[in-house]
């Protein structure tokens, strides 16, 4: 064996030490891994049989919707009427500036223009009320549904 194929055959050996090397890591990661994911599952016998959490869902998208129950809502001596008693409790929550606006821009489908313009404000200044707006609405009627 010359010297160029003696260190050939180094070289072939320690590459293969090296890929071993790398997929035993590899195996230790993938192996950590799936302990970890295990911890966190829940195994569906323990939710069924402990928790009585039940494994269907019903979707409502069409059924017709009851309008039986209806909760009036006023702004600028005008009441509409929500379905939903948390969004009126919600909206009732706002001051009475922001319930106005939010009034014009979803129930009276003007634009943050003319709302700026009936206001005195700019458009961007009525953009960003609205905004905010939904932001407390959604928060406040995360707040209702845990009550």
């Amino acid at each position: 064996m010359t010297e160029y194929e003696a260190y050939q055959e180094h070289i072939r050996y320690t590459h293969d030490t090296y890929c071993r090397i790398v997929i035993r890591h590899a195996s230790f990661d993938a192996a950590r891994m799936l302990a970890a994911r295990w911890k966190r599952e829940i195994s569906l016998e323990y939710l069924t049989e402990e928790k009585f959490v039940p494994l269907s869902t019903t979707d409502e998208y069409f059924q017709v919707p009851d309008y039986g129950e209806t909760y009036p809502f006023s702004v600028r001596g005008q009441t509409i009427f929500l379905d939903s008693c948390s969004l009126a409790a919600a909206l009732a929550g706002l001051p009475e500036q922001t319930q106005e606006e939010i009034f014009l821009y979803y129930f009276q489908h003007l634009t943050q223009k003319e709302i700026g313009e009936q206001c005195g404000w700019t458009r961007s200044t009525i953009g960003r009320h609205i905004q905010l707006a939904l932001k407390r609405l959604k928060e406040e009627m995360e707040v209702l549904s845990y009550e």
